[in-house]
């Protein structure tokens, strides 16, 4: 039998088989087709470590609505993200955490850091140009730079990584990081990260916005190339 790759992002279905034992799934739908993953899936979930952080975290999810006994329910969302990252870390137990931030975002970063030690976190943070490595290092000449002709120091969400991990951090909050700095700094962290701002340059670090305007505004995104 054929292999069929989910694409839940076309499911039209409006009870959906994901959400409710009487629902329906396309074709497509994985918790029809990759029944034997998502039990492999359900066993890491039975590893006692893996089970808190998972349990943890849906009960905050749960956290940041109100009014969740009045029927029929309607979502009535109440926290800001920041809120739920300090009430999470609270929850796990965690006292040291870690942010490793875009060298653009230093205020965001001044103001996260007075936020969790008000909650009276231990807060270790470091700046993506921490070490001040040479963009010629990872072969960047002077035409791939921000400013041609100058020095540059590269980002290195490796080092941010390593010396989070050497401060033994509980947990890893993330600030605009740019797009693969951040995969490289969730990669060699040792620590659980989070994101808190995901870097938009244009659109205030709301990436967001770009898909809600793909019928208007950015109707140039869905042509190839841009």
């Amino acid at each position: 039998m054929e292999s069929i790759s989910p694409e839940c992002a076309k499911c039209s279905v409006k009870e959906k088989i994901c959400r409710s034992p009487q629902g329906q799934g396309p074709s497509f739908c994985p918790t029809l087709h990759c029944k034997e993953i998502v039990e492999k899936a359900n066993m890491e979930y039975a590893k006692p470590s893996i089970w808190q952080f998972a349990r943890k975290a849906s009960i905050q999810e749960a956290e940041c609505y109100t009014n969740r006994h009045i029927k029929p329910y309607v979502l009535h969302p109440t926290k800001p993200r920041v809120q739920e990252v300090c009430e999470f870390a609270q929850k796990m137990g965690y006292k040291k955490l870690g942010i490793a931030f875009c060298a653009g975002l230093h205020r965001e970063a001044l103001s996260l850091t007075q936020i969790l030690e008000a909650q009276e976190f231990e807060v270790i943070s470091v700046v993506c140009k921490a070490g001040r490595t040479p963009k010629e290092n990872i072969g960047v000449g002077d035409e791939d730079k921000v400013r041609i002709g100058e020095f540059e120091s590269m980002c290195s969400p490796i080092a941010q990584a390593m010396i989070l991990n050497e401060e033994k951090t509980d947990f890893n909050i993330l600030l605009g990081l740019c797009v693969g700095h951040d995969s490289l700094f969730m990669k060699y962290s040792q620590a659980f990260c989070t994101v808190l701002v995901a870097k938009d340059r244009v659109l205030g670090h709301n990436p967001s916005a770009a898909l809600y305007t793909t019928g208007s505004y950015y109707t140039r995104m869905l042509r190839k190339g841009f």
